[in-house]
């Protein structure tokens, strides 16, 4: 009977430990997977298109500042509205939403570190939109500093 229970703690605590694991926030499926990947090649031209589209839908962009809403008052309610202590997972989420919103046809990752360091990498189609990237993290409650690691990328022909 101890090693049932012990087996079953074990199982538990493996499954619980596995699930901890967040993954970064990225603004579409073939970002990279990881901030600190380095971008080798750009997007393929359906890739981007599909991006841009979905980025410039009207019921997506409503989709995406419930979410920033959502998590900013939930930070009110359990975090005392402060901007220190924010839940890494939420920083980087909100930060997601606001570049995929803002930046059309980007294809970013957004990881976020305990201190409010945001880390963006990934390819954006023009420089201006590096500019944004430089920008837009900031005005999320909680982002100290941002490390932009995204290229400017032409898409595939």
């Amino acid at each position: 009977m101890k090693n049932l229970t012990s087996v079953l703690i074990s199982c538990i605590l493996l499954f619980g430990a596995t699930a901890c694991d967040n993954p970064p926030a990225r603004t579409s499926a073939d970002a990279p997977e990881t901030a600190t990947q380095p971008v080798t090649q750009a997007p393929s031209p359906e890739a981007t298109q599909a991006a841009l589209k979905d980025a410039q839908s009207e019921v997506r962009r409503d989709q995406l500042n419930a979410d920033i809403r959502a998590r900013e008052q939930r930070n009110n309610a359990f975090n005392e509205g402060k901007a220190t202590d924010r839940d890494v997972s939420n920083l980087a989420s909100e930060v997601r939403s606001k570049l995929e919103a803002n930046i059309p046809g980007g294809h970013l990752t957004v990881a976020a570190a305990k201190d409010g360091t945001v880390t963006v990498s990934g390819t954006v189609p023009n420089k201006d939109q590096i500019d944004k990237i430089n920008r837009l993290p900031k005005e999320i409650k909680g982002v100290t500093r941002v490390v932009n690691k995204a290229t400017v990328a032409q898409a595939k022909s």
